[in-house]
């Protein structure tokens, strides 16, 4: 029981590092963005031996970097609501889900979501969840 309470501890502090990281790197889509935002504002700057690009063009970078970005927020969100709710034992299936969602992204999301599967599949740590 103690050995539980420890590795859900390491758990919500690891998620917590994880969605923190994955937060900063949903900022990365941001260049798609500025570059849609560039393409619209100023087409005749980027023009070299023809015609500027069509405006739906820099519509369609920009709705995909905020796209992206929205995205990534929501999953570090979700990472970091995982570490919280793994120290307070609640929400049992959100953390199973969102565990095996991190497996998707390699390297540090694919071995936290594996270690959060394992733990929470035992079945002394099922009982700790309300």
């Amino acid at each position: 029981m103690n050995e539980d309470i420890q590795h859900l501890k390491l758990l919500s502090i690891f998620h917590y590092v994880v969605g923190g990281l994955a937060a900063l790197f949903s900022f990365f889509p941001v260049i798609y963005l500025v570059m849609g935002i560039v393409f619209i504002c100023a087409p005749g700057s980027l023009e070299s031996e023809g015609e500027a690009p069509p405006l739906v063009v820099g519509w369609i970078f920009i709705i995909i970097g905020a796209g992206l970005v929205v995205l990534g927020w929501a999953f570090a969100v979700c990472i970091i609501l995982v570490g919280r709710y793994l120290a307070r034992r609640v929400h049992y299936m959100f953390c199973m889900v969102i565990g095996a969602i991190e497996c998707l992204f390699m390297p540090f999301g694919t071995a936290l979501g594996i270690f959060t599967i394992v733990v929470l599949a035992r079945a002394s740590v099922k009982k700790m969840f309300k």
